[in-house]
């Protein structure tokens, strides 16, 4: 009877289902051509037991290289039709506690199967097993405090009330409480951003029982938690879990500054900034150690073949898609589509694409340096470009 009633349809219908096979078939995205024609002879094996694992969370933080994560799962996810939870606009509604409503079209149709959910958002865990099959699995990044706490500062100056009134960073550091309310909308940015992120109370005053039940809750929550100083290890732990082919983590950095835009912390200032985001370094601390752990089961001689594979696969990629051996300055890169925003005093880094590149080539190029927010929108566009109306989403 199913097929009886797609014949039923109109010939506009029909029609609009010829348009969806159409979009589905030209905007896949073909990248996958170019990553085995580059990484051959250089793939590393994969257990021929594990499966591709097809449902991710990954709890986006802030000042992390979280950007460059993004932009690997999008590729991955984009490349495989895979659905995303995206988010109405460009969050899923940070700074407030994550919540399934969040995700357009949750509300919609609550029983949709999403693949991958990877916008910022405030960890809710609840929540988010609401939206994400139990399967999935669970992943997120930290970073030295010291350098999320320096390079928040740099990015969220103009918009953090605790920052703008301190003028600098060391100024900030050498007397927080006088500049920081713990009331002020955006300030969180200014104090333990990243257990802010992950659902934490960012103003607690470091009680040890709410300190360690709270890591140990996020210990039971993550499968894997990657460090941004050893990002290329952190990938190739990503790779194993995720049972992924290791040429789809290649990646470029996104979002990240021209070096004279970072400033170094004084010795005097860090040891103060410590005691203020004393949560991030019990949190850093914690993960850091159960990473080396991780690392350490990996094997010392197999993560180092395995990370030399990733550099050789990454710089034939960029000797392929890049003019250059380094990222420019944003003022400097072309097409405009490509142009990375900036933020606050930030200057962003973009990349200049060569000229003479074509088909798959340029569509995997011009992805891999394409700023989040723009690889959000032709997300949005393509998942709403494939929706079935409700009349037919009836009938068939």
């Amino acid at each position: 009877m199913r097929s009886l009633e797609v014949c039923k349809c109109s010939k506009t219908q029909a029609w609009y289902l010829f348009l969806v096979l159409v979009v589905i078939t030209t905007l896949s995205f073909t990248g996958r051509v170019v990553y085995l024609s580059l990484g051959e002879g250089y793939g590393i094996s994969l257990d021929p037991s594990c499966k591709p694992r097809r449902h991710v969370v990954f709890l986006k933080t802030h000042k992390t290289a979280s950007s460059t994560i993004l932009n690997i799962l999008y590729r991955y996810g984009e490349a495989r039709n895979l659905t995303f939870a995206l988010p109405f606009f460009d969050h899923l509604g940070y700074p407030q506690l994550f919540k399934a409503r969040y995700v357009k079209d949750f509300e919609r149709n609550p029983s949709k199967e999403y693949n991958i959910i990877c916008n910022h958002m405030r960890f809710n865990l609840p929540e988010v097993r609401k939206v994400m099959p139990n399967q999935s699995v669970y992943f997120t990044i930290l970073r030295n405090p010291d350098q999320v706490a320096e390079s928040s500062f740099s990015y969220y100056h103009d918009v953090t009330p605790a920052f703008r009134e301190a003028k600098s960073l060391d100024r900030f550091a050498s007397r927080p409480s006088t500049y920081y309310s713990p009331s002020a909308a955006d300030n969180h940015y200014a104090r333990n951003l990243m257990w802010f992120d992950l659902g934490g109370d960012h103003n607690a005053q470091g009680d040890p029982s709410y300190v360690n039940s709270t890591l140990q809750a996020l210990e039971r929550a993550f499968d894997l938690v990657l460090l941004a100083e050893y990002f290329d290890e952190s990938l190739v732990l990503l790779r194993e879990a995720l049972c992924w082919p290791i040429e789809d983590m290649a990646y470029f950095r996104l979002n990240a500054r021209l070096r004279l835009s970072v400033a170094p912390l004084a010795p005097a200032a860090s040891s103060k900034l410590r005691q203020w985001n004393s949560l991030d370094w019990s949190l850093y601390s914690r993960f850091n150690r159960s990473f080396w752990e991780r690392v350490a089961r990996y094997g010392a001689v197999r993560m180092e073949r395995d990370v030399s594979q990733l550099r050789e696969i990454r710089r034939r990629l960029g000797a392929t898609c890049l003019r250059g051996d380094a990222p420019a300055g944003a003022a400097e890169t072309v097409p405009a589509e490509i142009r990375p925003p900036s933020f606050g005093t930030a200057k962003i880094l973009g990349y200049v694409l060569r000229q003479d590149l074509t088909g798959p080539t340029r569509e995997l190029c011009t992805r891999m340096v394409l700023p989040e927010s723009r690889y959000l929108s032709l997300l949005q566009r393509k998942q709403a470009l494939i929706k079935l109306p409700h009349n037919m989403e009836n009938r068939l």
